[in-house]
């Protein structure tokens, strides 16, 4: 493998992403200066505390939790690296965009329940609504390749290879998302926001 395949100027943006979702578990969970709950995804506080869209998105159960989404961050960054990813920001304007899309996605999920009078109850936590967004975007980049995304060139390019490794960790990850304690919601809304924002 060629050493600027190892090592990226765009690298900075994935290494940032890693050392803040770090930084936020060691002052939650190690440190204990932070109280996770007021940052929890729980969707009857969403009106009066807005926040919690973005900031559920930053923490973690545990460590295993933590540790599986830095996982994805790296399996992302390889994928992206492989596509011919030439943009400086992509990365970080995903996530931004997708926090506030994959939130819109429940929303209507959750009005849809209300209307025959099913009203869930539940907290969401953790990163990897982001990380199945960017499968579900990745996934379809791999079959037609995407130039431009918000107005700006990022150059993706198909590849057969990521699309079948892709494909494979998206069923894996289905698969896994009906384990109890995991989201299924939050992976599945997930993955229709980056689905979505291949169109963007």
């Amino acid at each position: 493998m060629a050493f600027n395949n190892l090592i990226s100027k765009y690298d900075w943006q994935y290494l940032v992403t890693g050392f803040f979702l770090i930084s936020i578990f060691i002052f939650t969970d190690l440190i204990g200066v932070i109280d996770k709950e007021y940052f929890y995804f729980v969707p009857r506080l969403i009106s009066d505390q807005p926040h919690r869209i973005f900031t559920s998105i930053l923490i973690h159960a545990d460590l295993n939790h933590l540790l599986s989404n830095l996982g994805g961050i790296i399996i992302t960054r390889y994928f992206l690296m492989r596509l011919g990813i030439t943009s400086r920001f992509f990365y970080l304007k995903f996530i931004f965009i997708c926090s506030f899309l994959n939130f819109f996605i429940i929303w209507v999920y959750e009005k849809i329940l209300s209307y025959f009078n099913i009203f869930p109850n539940y907290v969401a936590l953790g990163f990897s609504g982001i990380i199945y967004a960017l499968f579900g975007f990745l996934l379809f980049t791999s079959f037609y390749g995407k130039k431009y995304f918000l107005g700006k060139e990022i150059g993706l390019k198909s590849n057969y290879e990521v699309q079948k490794m892709s494909k494979t960790i998206c069923i894996i990850g289905f698969i896994f998302s009906f384990l109890p304690g995991v989201s299924l919601l939050g992976h599945l809304s997930g993955f229709i926001a980056g689905c979505f924002l291949i169109l963007i």
